[in-house]
């Protein structure tokens, strides 16, 4: 396979990728918690990462996916559901 082919492959797959998931919207921390309260039962994907500890969140609203990060862990409510996950992964476009 030549690198042309390699790169056209990577790409269709981020497509379908992309395809699959939908948009995600980057928020704001604060926007992320406002979009929780306007949500009857959250459920939240959450993930420290990195040497630098970046923490990650992702839910869906409305049939959008919205996405964070914040240095600091946000205080989600205990009423929310909440999946730690490993590692959350977007894909780059």
């Amino acid at each position: 396979m030549t690198n042309g082919a390699a790169v056209a492959g990577s790409v269709a797959a981020m497509a379908e990728a992309m395809k699959a998931i939908g948009a995600i919207i980057l928020v704001e921390p604060q926007d992320f918690l406002g979009i929780l309260q306007k949500t009857e039962k959250p459920l939240v994907v959450h993930s420290p990462s990195g040497l630098l500890t970046r923490y990650k969140y992702l839910t869906s609203y409305k049939g959008l996916t919205f996405f964070t990060k914040s240095k600091e862990a946000l205080l989600i409510p205990a009423s929310v559901e909440t999946i730690t996950a490993k590692k959350i992964v977007l894909p780059q476009i």
